[in-house]
């Protein structure tokens, strides 16, 4: 048997050197360089020219002439801003935070520059100005709209800088560890993905900000255990059940003063969502859900006397998906909204005082993302998925509804970036046979240039196997989706172990048309011998909201009977071995590498769970109680649902794999599951890695390596 495989692997391998390719190995894996990919356009004003980042260098693209101009090297800034003492204890703060390293001023002439200190870039002379000079560096700055200051935050407090006389003015004085002002918490980017916490008003004149008070959120003791002498590196965290955050939305004029504060009811238990300025500047739109999210409310704040009205409401008995950014009409009239009040997200229009004037969209399929509109022409421009589930196209369709064009060509996913007048389009196109192609387009869809073509050297130098899509139907006739690879070498009257790979929870759509990767670790598996395998179950995202729901305070159950019917399906292909199906995912993905090993015991032999949540009571209150409720109100679902409980149902091999400093799914998961299987008497394999985040920043060679060998161990 051992000289028969030897000589298949010979020959199989023969069979790849002589097609000149190379198989994808660990070694091969390891040793990529990290991708060059160009950073997303940021437009000018006028829409004739973008600049962009790649390659350590700032680039401005210019339409018209269809060129590029390479500008500065962003290591100018890094080396001429002001070095401060690095703090002895590591900062928590949420990778969703969106901080602008570069932004137009309103005339085009003109760019900020933020890189620890604050630059004035002027295009036109290639030069620039250094605006501070401070050892602690200005966050989260912001040109006002007619460009004359600069909003930034220092500290836990918010300042504006005049450009014209350099005066700097502080408008907030009483920020603090506890009290963040213009500063987000860590719940809040990571499950609302609220980015910033400070805006501007369309005249200049002021400030809205949003006042975190964290002081009753929980302090979780991280510890960094890698120094001589171990170090307290507390973070604030409120899991399920926990305080939340006191918010409250305050304006402050830009010249300096006293807030106001809007009052918009309960600060403890609504979250304040999203903060727009009406055009005119006269009112404040702000998004607020109830803390389970089943209840959503629009209010309009007055910003003069702090008084507010609520003009929509939208309520769900599951829970409600924020899903895009209003878009005003007739100077703030108007507005675009989307909702997924019929199952699926669409397009609908609104006047200011919340009536519905009709709607733009509707089909059982998904708007994605809302490009651009452009209001003169009386067009909108989006991206959806009408043309099937897998698919991303590009769209335009009338203010009032009406027919809708397709404006993309090819099968696959485009992702879109429009010109503030849609002019002009940037379309990322990709899909399972083609890298991304970056393309400029006119508002009708014609190209107009191409800004980079795919990327085929991993495709010309190595074996890249490839990914196919595959239906599987559930038992009750619900269509699912998986993406598989074959072995290389592929024989269909051969028996191969199976990989599955899982991430199975809300707000994610793992299986697609779009491109799945060169060499990467899945290339890996394949060459080595393993079917590749992934399906999206129940629960994911981009089927609609009911396909979503339907884990609805009850997680863990269904995607493990999904997966299930997958594997059963794969088995009914012939080539699938059933006694040596594997299970790898990270986050909410190592949930359902546990989750699969303790229900479906008879399926899944083994299982690699990458910084798994084991017990949901241990994950953040806002995705958490989106889906599970309060503790106090679903008890019985939070203990069905915990894998930490049903430790003693292990029968299959189990790797656990966790950063200690963890900020997101916290170690004290794999703990308290450690715990629960040693005293269940069960074995198990663990390994520790010392990030200071969720994934893995350093060790993902050691990690790739110890999952190949741990699933060559258990599976071969």
């Amino acid at each position: 048997m051992v000289r028969r495989f030897g000589l298949i692997l010979f020959l199989s391998l023969s069979l790849v050197f002589a097609a000149g390719k190379k198989p994808v190995t660990l070694e091969a894996l390891s040793s990529q360089p990290a991708p060059s990919t160009p950073g997303a356009p940021i437009w000018a004003p006028d829409g004739m020219s973008f600049v962009y980042t790649e390659g350590g260098k700032l680039w401005l693209y210019d339409v018209p002439s269809r060129s590029k101009t390479e500008l500065v090297s962003t290591s100018v800034f890094e080396a001429a801003a002001t070095k401060g003492t690095p703090p002895e204890r590591f900062e928590f703060q949420n990778r969703r935070v969106r901080e602008q390293f570069v932004q137009w001023s309103p005339d085009g002439r003109e760019l900020l520059i933020a890189s620890g200190d604050l630059f004035l870039y002027r295009i036109a002379a290639r030069g620039w100005t250094k605006l501070t000079a401070t050892p602690e560096p200005e966050r989260d700055a912001k040109l006002s709209p007619d460009g004359k200051l600069v909003s930034f935050r220092r500290g836990h407090d918010l300042y504006v800088l005049d450009l014209a006389t350099r005066k700097e003015t502080r408008l907030t004085t009483d920020g603090s560890d506890t009290i963040l002002n213009g500063e987000l918490d860590w719940v809040y980017p990571e499950e609302l993905e609220l980015g910033t916490a400070h805006w501007w008003s369309p005249d200049s004149k002021s400030i809205a900000y949003l006042q975190f008070d964290v002081s009753r959120e929980p302090l979780y003791p991280h510890a960094d255990l890698a120094r001589p002498r171990a170090l307290l590196e507390p973070q604030r965290y409120p899991r399920a059940g926990d305080p939340n955050a006191d918010v409250r939305l305050g304006v402050v004029p830009a010249a300096g003063g006293r807030t106001r504060w809007m009052d918009l009811g309960e600060t403890r238990d609504k979250l304040r969502a999203r903060v727009y300025w009406l055009p005119d500047a006269q009112g404040i739109m702000v998004i607020q859900l109830n803390r389970v999210q089943t209840e959503l409310e629009v209010v309009i704040a007055d910003p003069k006397t702090g008084k507010s009205r609520v003009i929509l409401r939208e309520s769900d008995k599951d829970w409600v998906n924020l899903r895009g950014d209003p878009v005003f009409l007739k100077a703030g009239h108007e507005f675009l909204w989307q909702s997924e009040r019929d199952g699926f997200n669409h397009l609908y229009r609104y006047s200011i005082e919340g009536k519905l004037l009709g709607r733009l969209t509707q089909g059982n399929w998904e708007v994605v993302q809302v490009a651009g509109v452009d209001e003169a022409a009386g067009q909108v421009y989006y991206v959806s998925s009408e043309a099937g589930p897998l698919e991303m196209q590009f769209y335009r369709v009338g203010l009032s509804g009406g027919t809708r064009t397709r404006l993309s060509k090819e099968a696959g996913t485009h992702v879109i970036n429009m010109s503030p007048a849609c002019q002009y389009y940037v379309d990322i196109f990709s899909n399972l046979t083609t890298p991304p192609r970056h393309t400029l387009h006119t508002k009708d869809g014609a190209e107009w240039a191409v800004l980079r073509e795919p990327d085929r050297r991993q495709l010309e130098e190595y074996d890249i196997l490839p990914s196919e899509i595959v239906e599987v139907k559930a038992a009750d006739g619900t269509l699912l989706y998986a993406r598989m690879i074959k072995p290389a070498g592929f024989d269909p009257a051969k028996k191969y172990p199976v990989i599955v790979n899982v991430y199975g929870g809300p707000g994610v759509q793992s299986v697609r048309n779009s491109w799945p990767g060169g060499v990467s670790l899945n290339q890996v598996f394949a060459h080595r011998g393993y079917v590749v395998w992934e399906l999206d179950n129940r629960g994911t995202f981009g089927r609609g909201h009911k396909f979503e729901a339907a884990v609805s305070r009850n997680l863990g159950s269904l995607e493990v009977e999904d997966q299930k019917e997958g594997i059963r399906h794969l088995l009914s292909l012939g080539f699938a071995d059933p006694k040596r199906i594997g299970i790898r995912g990270w986050s909410y993905g190592g949930y359902m590498t546990i989750r699969a090993l303790l229900l479906a015991p008879d399926v899944f032999a083994c299982g690699v769970a990458g910084a798994p949540v084991t017990d949901w009571h241990n994950y953040d209150t806002i995705y958490t109680e989106r889906y599970m409720g309060l503790p106090s109100e679903n008890p019985e679902g939070y203990r069905r649902s915990s894998n930490v409980l049903a430790a003693g149902k292990l029968k299959g091999r189990l790797l656990i794999a966790h950063n200690l400093e963890d900020d997101n799914v916290l170690f004290q998961n794999a703990v308290q599951m450690v715990d629960a299987l040693q005293r269940a008497g069960k074995q198990f394999e663990l390994m520790i890695y010392p990030n200071k985040s969720h994934g893995l920043v350093s060790g993902r060679s050691h990690f790739d390596e110890l999952t190949l060998s741990f699933f060559e161990r258990c599976l071969k």
